[in-house]
């Protein structure tokens, strides 16, 4: 054979063992998770002088200041989450883009007051302006859990995978990015806040991944995922809050290595 044609044919294997390499290399994950979002201080102003409707202890017309404060704590039912990714390894890590989407629905609203005063017992026509008594408590209006808070989060991660022997390989993580948040807040069918916010997103994962086959493995992992406060406008009457979205996930899914 001669030395042109031995050269072709090592440079070919070469190029096919460098290319099966490389492709192995990359790899795409999908998940599905329970989301636990954590109970929310919705901490705002009025961003104007607001004007009370007719309560039981506080008469209609009674006009709070603009910057007054006013919130109330929020709690979420457990929801969900799925997410895809595509990555790719450098020996014992990895870097990948992550597209998640995550949903919990509003359990109960609790704790409202403004300036200080607690209007759990007042009569929800009191945050009405120019409305009369409306038979219903601020308390019991807001129990109702009617809503959602929802994000859309495009992150970029790095893991690292510990070397241990056998097909379980354990790997942390963490990532930043961007949160496309959704707040619906409207107890009794009553729309509060129905706003949306971009805000800076970020998360830390641990979790096991097993070999089911050279090509595809197994992932659970815990992930704490996260935006900044979400800046957000009352729809119900004139006043700017931040609502927090912090949120612990228990997620299951496959990774594919290609």
């Amino acid at each position: 054979m001669s030395t042109f044609k031995q050269l072709a044919i090592s440079l070919a294997a070469l190029s096919a063992l460098s290319g099966a390499a490389h492709a192995s290399d990359y790899y795409v994950s999908l998940t599905g998770s329970a989301s636990m979002l954590g109970d929310s201080d919705n901490d705002g102003v009025f961003s104007g002088d607001f004007t009370t409707g007719e309560g039981i202890s506080i008469p209609a017309g009674t006009v709070l200041p603009d910057g007054t404060p006013v919130g109330w704590r929020t709690e979420f039912d457990t929801g969900f989450a799925v997410s895809g990714a595509l990555g790719k390894r450098y020996g014992a890590f990895r870097g990948e883009l992550e597209v998640a989407y995550q949903k919990n629905g509003v359990e109960t609203h609790q704790g409202v007051s403004a300036g200080g005063i607690p209007l759990a017992s007042e009569d929800a026509g009191v945050l009405i302006t120019g409305s009369p008594n409306i038979g219903v408590t601020v308390s019991d209006l807001v129990a109702d859990g009617q809503g959602n808070l929802s994000t859309t989060f495009v992150m970029v991660n790095a893991y690292y995978d510990f070397d241990a022997a056998g097909r379980l390989k354990p790997f942390v993580g963490a990532g930043v990015g961007i949160g496309f948040v959704d707040v619906n807040y409207s107890p009794s069918a009553v729309p509060i806040i129905q706003d949306d916010a971009t805000e800076f997103a970020y998360q830390g994962v641990a979790g096991v991944a097993y070999e089911v086959s050279p090509s595809i493995d197994l992932l659970i992992a815990y992930r704490y995922r996260a935006t900044s406060d979400v800046s957000v406008e009352a729809s119900l009457f004139s006043a700017d809050f931040e609502v927090e979205n912090r949120s612990s996930i228990v997620e299951a899914g496959l990774r594919f290595n290609f």
